[in-house]
């Protein structure tokens, strides 16, 4: 299984290789999938325009019942988490940690970079920062288990 520099791969470790591919394959193909999907979705909320006159309408009716320095902060939070910048920095450590997931379920699948790989399925195995919240513990863990047998570590390169 150890390869020497310098001579050509071994049949039986091109074997463990397509094996460990191969069993990384699906893991991998759904961390990228679900991973793809949060970072679609917080660059449209980066770039969404808020509909800030129909928030405030609907905000308008549910707060007649409080007391006007109430409604008052209410309304200016609402302006306030509307607000462009505000979404921006909301939806960015959002984009860079599922965008990790991403191209570390990448590399995983191409059995390149072990510690890399590590990264992204720990990461997806984390709700509030992994991919589709709860949803990403499946593959995460999965994941986990995998990289985790020695013959998975020794094909990595």
């Amino acid at each position: 299984m150890d390869e020497t520099p310098g001579l050509p791969p071994t049949p039986e470790s091109e074997l463990f290789r397509a094996k460990a591919a191969r069993d990384l394959s699906v893991p991998a193909i759904l961390m990228m999938v679900m991973g793809g999907i949060w970072v679609l979705y917080s660059l449209f909320g980066m770039l969404a325009q808020a509909d800030t006159a129909s928030q405030m309408a609907a905000l308008d009716k549910v707060l007649s019942q409080y007391p006007p320095d109430l409604q008052e902060k209410l309304r200016g939070f609402v302006a306030y988490s509307s607000a462009p910048g505000f979404r921006v920095l909301t939806q960015v450590p959002i984009l860079v940690l599922n965008g990790l997931v991403v191209f570390g379920a990448w590399k995983m699948k191409n059995l390149q970079s072990y510690g890399l790989a590590m990264t992204a399925a720990i990461l997806c195995c984390i709700p509030c920062c992994g991919p589709c919240c709860c949803l990403g513990l499946i593959p995460g863990i999965w994941s986990l288990i995998l990289l985790n047998r020695p013959d998975v570590k020794a094909a990595f390169t």
